[in-house]
């Protein structure tokens, strides 16, 4: 059994692209944001640097918190750091974390934008 043809062969059945597609290099570093969010841990840790005084937090404060140790939680910080989402800054022997300035609002309008 033949179905008929509804929809010429060389006809626009989808109506195009609504927008350019996303580029390459800015696909990975979408990606690697939100592979970055995709740890209930790492999400942890940016509620407790947000909610912290001040909007900063103490790696020495972030440890018992998600009862992980000093060097798995810092493991995470730099995995945040690397995606572009918080700030590091060395005071003494200590490293103090903020939420890097516009990072989540960035990270939620890359959503829109796809």
């Amino acid at each position: 059994m033949t179905l008929p043809v509804t929809i010429a062969a060389d006809a626009d059945c989808c109506g195009g692209a609504r927008q350019a597609p996303v580029a390459a290099a800015e696909a990975d570093r979408i990606a690697r944001v939100f592979k970055a969010l995709g740890d209930p841990t790492r999400v942890r840790l940016l509620s407790l640097i947000a909610g912290g005084p001040g909007g900063e937090a103490c790696i020495c404060d972030l440890t018992e918190p998600v009862g992980l140790s000093q060097g798995t939680v810092s493991h995470h910080m730099k995995l945040l750091a690397e995606a572009g989402l918080v700030t590091r800054e060395q005071r003494g022997r200590w490293a103090y974390f903020a939420i890097a300035d516009g990072a989540l609002d960035a990270a939620a309008a890359s959503l829109r934008a796809l």
